[in-house]
């Protein structure tokens, strides 16, 4: 029987693995906690990938204390070594008596393995406590170990009547201060920032996370990271000189045929990484694209483009979390629209339904999912 104690460490266990949020890439964020009864005697956190994993570091606080104590712990024990020796080995020897986990691990090389080592070695263990809440610490990790690919949000800041821009393109700023320091948040936790070459043109972006913008976040482990900035374009137009090159850890996905053209030999001087991909005519094959971030151990994609791919991740049904930050102005009805969507009838269109609202500053923020 599973206790109200049980379930205020879990959810202790929980709050620990947040403040990994920024830092964990490509690892999950997994929180531990180690308790006597009501006392915690240990806890802890993993916060970068080849550091320490949750558990280790609550073993290590709680010393002798761990004999005979019961580990809380956010996700399956890993089983096997890596850049780190495995978790449960050290539930192990460290003589925990039982050990709740909160949903099993959907790495192939774990997946079961690590409750298993436990239960062989004699410890009590109890699968599923709070497994909803400790998922959504991780959906892309859950998502690309079960199916390959990211899980993507796409961001659209957008006035009451739909629009991203003028007429012109002039589109600073829609949203006031907090919607943008929420957007820097959300660009930091991402793993990697997605755009197309048309907006890369228009704009010029950087598609970095400004980290004087965001604000108090006290947990954020790794100032220096930045996601992967990855562009979507055909002919390798993006030039040398874009803001979006600066600092490296640029991905650009051209055509095939694109590959050894001299703008891509170009980019390809200034170090980013060219891949080869199928497009199709109204656009790159997104399913491929997607397959291949997989590949390179993209967990969470956030989708900051303009409204041609927008439109196509939307009508494709390739998106998991739509945050969509909408300002209180009006930019008429010349402006340009968050995606291109060809519907003709009330048949066509596309639900969603609300995961979330607030208020950010000024604006309101809604996070949305496919009905």
């Amino acid at each position: 029987m599973i206790a109200d104690r049980d379930r205020a460490m879990m959810a202790r266990a929980i709050h620990l693995a947040w403040r990994g949020r920024y830092s964990t890439h490509p690892n999950p964020r997994v929180g531990c906690v180690i308790a006597k009864g009501n006392r915690i005697v240990g806890e802890g956190w993993h916060e970068r990938a080849g550091e320490a994993h949750a558990e280790v570091r609550a073993l290590s606080q709680a010393g002798q204390d761990a004999r005979g104590a019961t580990a809380y712990v956010t996700l399956e024990p890993c089983s096997h070594y890596g850049r780190t020796p495995p978790c449960a080995r050290a539930l192990i020897d460290a003589g925990v008596a039982q050990v709740f986990a909160a949903t099993k691990d959907p790495n192939p090389s774990v997946s079961g393995r690590g409750l298993d080592m436990l239960r062989d070695a004699g410890i009590k263990v109890t699968e599923g406590l709070m497994a909803d809440e400790a998922v959504r610490l991780n959906p892309g990790f859950m998502k690309r170990m079960n199916t390959g690919r990211p899980w993507v949000r796409l961001k659209m800041a957008a006035s009451l009547d739909g629009r991203t821009a003028m007429a012109s393109g002039e589109s600073q700023w829609i949203t006031g201060t907090e919607a943008r320091r929420d957007v820097q948040r959300l660009r930091a936790i991402s793993d990697a920032i997605l755009t197309g070459v048309g907006t890369v043109l228009a704009d010029d972006p950087s598609l970095t996370v400004r980290r004087d913008e965001m604000g108090e976040i006290g947990d954020a482990t790794d100032p220096s990271r930045q996601p992967l900035r990855v562009i979507a374009d055909r002919d390798a137009r993006t030039p040398a000189t874009a803001r979006i090159l600066q600092g490296g850890n640029v991905q650009v996905f051209c055509a095939s045929s694109a590959l050894a053209s001299a703008p891509a030999q170009d980019l390809a001087a200034l170090g980013v990484s060219l891949t080869g991909v199928a497009w199709k005519d109204n656009g790159v094959d997104l399913a491929e694209l997607l397959d291949a971030l997989g590949e390179l151990g993209i967990n969470e994609l956030l989708v900051e483009a303009g409204p041609t791919l927008a439109g196509t991740f939307i009508r494709e049904n390739l998106v998991d979390e739509l945050w969509l930050y909408q300002a209180p102005v009006f930019l008429g009805s010349t402006g340009r629209p968050t995606a291109h969507l060809p519907l003709e009838t009330m048949a066509d269109k596309v639900q969603w339904k609300v995961l979330d609202r607030r208020q950010v500053g000024e604006d309101q923020r809604l996070i949305l999912a496919r009905s």
